[in-house]
């Protein structure tokens, strides 16, 4: 069994060895050719402590392996940094970016290298340069359609109007009271009697609601990353001012709002984009520079037609329904500043170049007026 055990042993193997200083008792440092590493053999029964015949290793080789292996680790260093951080900057400015899973950092469009202007990356870098528009109701805070919807049927019997069909009620929705009883409804044409009944259809609702506010999930938290980075913020509803401050007040997120968009404000809601033109003005931004967070195809269309950015919040109306807009999340801390930042770049192509624009309407100035020419072509009869 002894010599089964020693035949298997390590013991009774040589030791291999490269070009390593090795320490004696003194502490000297000595070459490894001049080291020898004792060998332990079986013999029968008896242990015979050898010593191994000295060993020369060949420089040039131990060079040439040592240099293969720094090549190697370098090519392993550089892939993993490869895949970390993108090594190449030529990126396109569009939002089809092909971002490998785990990433990180993302991909900042202020760090483009076409950009020599210090100050522009800077400004760039940081969310200075947008603004966030939201809607109150479905965004913010909990909506309940169904009471939107029983104020309007228990205002036609009041006033003795027929009950509006389904799909009406569809397509009033985001509407101003006076805009939907004038012009889909057609209750009346007298703004005395449009102002008499829009108030009585916002107290009939407000009775419903019980002036009782909830704020969404991950609302909060997305307002306080907003305030974090200092992005202006604009709230936007087609209910009373006060109605919407005295919320604001009770929820606890007053002071948050660099502006308010209420019915007094404007003339007309939704799909009109006047509310949120108007809230762009106040913030003091261009509409391509600003980001609209609503819940309905009504917000999506009226962000698009002021050249906004839509961020459609699947709150009462399915994701699937919500295709047309830019982005769509169930709830706001789903999204980050890299997304905002990224959805409010105006140097898109369906935006167009600015300075394109300003170069055909030269042209055009240049041209002669062809209407002013006396001369008729023959030819063309």
């Amino acid at each position: 069994m002894a010599e089964s055990v020693a035949t298997t042993s390590l013991l009774g193997h040589r030791v291999l060895y490269g070009r390593i200083p090795v320490k004696d008792a003194s502490c000297r440092r000595r070459s490894p050719d001049m080291c020898r590493f004792p060998s332990i053999t079986f013999l029968g029964r008896r242990m015979v402590n050898s010593v191994l015949p000295r060993v020369r290793v060949d420089a040039a080789s131990v060079s040439s392996i040592k240099a293969l292996a720094m090549e190697l680790t370098k090519e392993a260093y550089s892939y993993r940094e490869a895949e970390r951080i993108q090594q190449n900057l030529n990126y396109e400015s569009g939002l089809d970016v092909d971002r490998k899973p785990g990433l990180w950092p993302p991909e900042n469009r202020a760090d483009d290298s076409s950009l020599h202007n210090p100050l522009l990356r800077q400004e760039r870098m940081g969310c200075g340069w947008l603004g966030a528009i939201f809607e109150w109701e479905g965004v913010l805070v909990e909506d309940n359609p169904d009471l939107e919807k029983q104020a309007w049927l228990a205002l036609s019997q009041e006033e003795g109007k027929s009950h509006p069909p389904a799909f009406i009620l569809r397509r009033i929705e985001g509407m101003k009271n006076e805009q939907a009883i004038s012009e889909v409804l057609c209750w009346s044409r007298d703004p005395a009697e449009l102002r008499r009944m829009a108030s009585r259809k916002e107290e009939i609702y407000q009775a419903l609601q019980g002036g009782v506010y909830r704020l969404r999930d991950g609302s909060r938290e997305f307002v306080n990353v907003l305030m974090h980075y200092k992005i202006p913020m604009a709230l936007v509803s087609t209910r009373p001012k006060k109605v919407v401050e005295n919320a604001i007040g009770d929820i606890g997120i007053e002071g948050y709002f660099n502006a308010i968009v209420a019915a007094e404000d404007v003339y007309r809601g939704k799909p009109d984009p006047e509310m949120f033109m108007y809230a762009a003005q106040l913030l003091q931004f261009i509409p391509e520079r600003c980001i609209l967070f609503g819940n309905s195809n009504q917000s999506v269309e009226a962000a698009h037609d002021a050249r906004m950015k839509c961020v459609a919040v699947a709150s009462k109306h399915p994701v699937y329904e919500l295709g047309a807009a830019d982005l769509v999340v169930r709830h706001l801390d789903e999204l980050s500043v890299v997304d905002l930042k990224n959805l409010a770049d105006t140097e898109m192509s369906e935006f167009g170049s600015g300075e394109l624009e300003l170069e055909m309407e030269e042209e055009v100035e240049s041209e002669p007026d062809k209407s002013s020419l006396a001369t008729v072509d023959d030819n063309f009869w």
